[in-house]
């Protein structure tokens, strides 16, 4: 395993993080201990979760990931082996059922004391918001609409303050952004500048992967210069990445065949590059899951890759992929396929 640290912290975390979005759901309890097992074998000492999952979101199954890793902590008194990273809920018609007061002072506290009873932990080492609360391009969406300016209350500082708080109770370690802007991500790191009592953004959880990498216009720049790193969500687009939605007949399990309405990396154009992209790894000698992550492991911006898995053959290759050093030709030929069909999925 490579490691990396948290920006200006000395917690040393894995460069591959486990992504735990599909146990209670696609996966049982016990195959979320299988992975957490495996990984933490692996090396892997970085995990992922929010109280949104399992996802898709569902009322009935509302934060039942979190009850497996604290259930599992319970059972193997790990805890203090792993970097844990959760998120509180943004605003949306698929979480009114968990609330809808977006980060307020309230909403954040009874999130944050939620989380932690769920995980069985007396703390939560990277707490994160899941996506902003105004009206905004992320989830997706090629541009920012101003017709549907919400007139949101500028309320970085309050957010800001409110974490402090929880900073100060112990409760979190320390926060992070999650599908944010250029913008939205440089409001929050200068109030933390001009307020220096405040905490400063550490990571943002953004989208990044071949048929995406709209990361790199604008975020990438930040991440360098203002030392916040990425987490990249999606380095295998839902999957398509693999290649295994390229065949006439797709896989009976696949997230994509289960839940059609993630449709983000099934575009047509998505569609042609992910071809272009698996003749290139063929060619090499490498598998396009292989590729895809080992590509996003070599960004200079990047502070883990949050890989997830339904199967344990899938999490192996998922996390093998720190070992490959993708050569040259590969790199050139990826950079080709990008500047012919340039982000088909955002």
């Amino acid at each position: 395993m490579k490691y990396t640290r948290l920006p200006n912290t000395n917690i040393r975390i894995s460069k591959i993080c486990l992504g735990t979005m599909t146990w209670g759901r696609q996966n049982s309890e016990e195959e979320g201990y299988e992975q957490m097992d495996y990984a933490l074998d692996q090396g892997v000492n970085f995990f992922d979760t929010a109280e949104l999952y399992p996802v898709p979101a569902k009322k009935e199954l509302y934060a039942v990931t979190e009850e497996i890793i604290g259930n599992w902590f319970a059972k193997t008194g790990n805890r203090d082996k792993v970097v844990l990273a959760s998120k509180i809920a943004g605003n949306g018609d698929y979480t009114k059922f968990i609330r809808t007061t977006g980060f307020a002072k309230d909403a954040l506290k009874t999130a944050v004391e939620g989380s932690l009873k769920r995980l069985q932990t007396d703390y939560i080492d990277l707490y994160q918001l899941h996506w902003p609360e105004r009206n905004t391009n992320y989830f997706g969406q090629r541009g920012y609409n101003a017709e549907q300016h919400d007139f949101w209350e500028d309320n970085f500082h309050q957010v800001l303050e409110t974490l402090r708080d929880l900073v100060q109770e112990g409760k979190i370690r320390h926060v992070g952004i999650s599908n944010e802007t250029p913008w939205g991500t440089m409001r929050y790191l200068e109030e933390a500048k001009v307020h220096q009592d405040l905490p400063r953004m550490l990571t943002i959880q953004n989208p990044y992967n071949l048929l995406n990498r709209t990361f790199e216009v604008g975020l990438s720049e930040i991440c360098m210069r203002e030392r916040i790193g990425l987490l990249a969500y999606s380095p295998l687009g839902f999957g398509t990445l693999s290649g295994k939605y390229l065949g006439e007949v797709p896989p009976r399990k696949g997230r994509i065949t289960l839940f059609p309405q993630y449709n983000r990396y099934s575009n047509e154009n998505a569609v042609q590059a992910t071809r272009r992209y698996q003749e290139l790894a063929t060619e090499n000698g490498l598998s396009l899951a292989q590729m895809a992550l080992a590509f996003v492991n070599s960004r200079p911006f990047l502070t883990s890759n949050i890989i997830g898995a339904t199967s344990m053959e899938q999490l192996k290759e998922n996390i093998a992929s720190i070992g490959i050093d993708l050569p040259e030709n590969v790199m050139k030929g990826i950079e080709e396929i990008h500047n012919s069909i340039p982000n088909p999925s955002p």
